[in-house]
This record gives structure tokens, sequence and C-alpha cells, in this order.
């Protein structure tokens, strides 16, 4: 699943909070800071929608500064890597 989260207020103590946080959840595969409507970024993994169920609930239980949360679920995967293209940028 891709799950976007979003913050009540953008403060810096609940930001750090959250990071510290979601570096220790195992299901969750990688996640990033963004800009735009959403403040995070999650990619997560479970084995059935029960344990997603699961996750989130305590996901929106340990953090109270969550507004709310939207999630994606991934049908199929076209493309994964962040290998960089080098050679076409280096002539910048």
């Amino acid at each position: 699943m891709l799950v976007a989260i979003f913050f009540e207020h953008d403060r810096a103590d609940i930001i750090d909070r959250f990071k510290r946080g979601v570096r220790k959840m195992p299901e969750v595969m990688s996640g990033f800071y963004v800009t735009g409507q959403a403040d995070f970024i999650l990619v997560v993994t479970a084995n059935n929608m029960e344990e997603y169920e699961q996750f989130t609930r305590r996901l929106i239980s340990e953090n109270p500064d969550i507004r709310r949360l939207e999630t994606a679920v991934v049908l199929d995967r076209i493309k994964s890597g962040f290998t960089l293209p080098m050679g076409r940028l280096a002539c910048w």
C-alpha cells in the first residue's frame, strides 16, 4: 500500500517524533517526508487487509496529531528501482 499521512499541524516536534516512530515500524518499507498536501508518503506491506487494518489503527492511536490518512492499494508494480541515469546528468 501507498499511504499518504496528513497532520493537523506542521510542527518540528511532531514531524521529528513521527520520523523516529516510522523507522521502528517493520511494515513500512520506505517513507518519504514530502511537499504538497500530504506530509508523508509511506510504502507499507501487509499479508492481508486485516493486518493492514491493525497497522493503521496502531499508527493512528500512537500519533494523535494525524488528521487523516489515505491509502492506495498497489495492484501491480510496473517499475521499481532508484538507479540514477548518471550518464545523462553528467553533461549539466
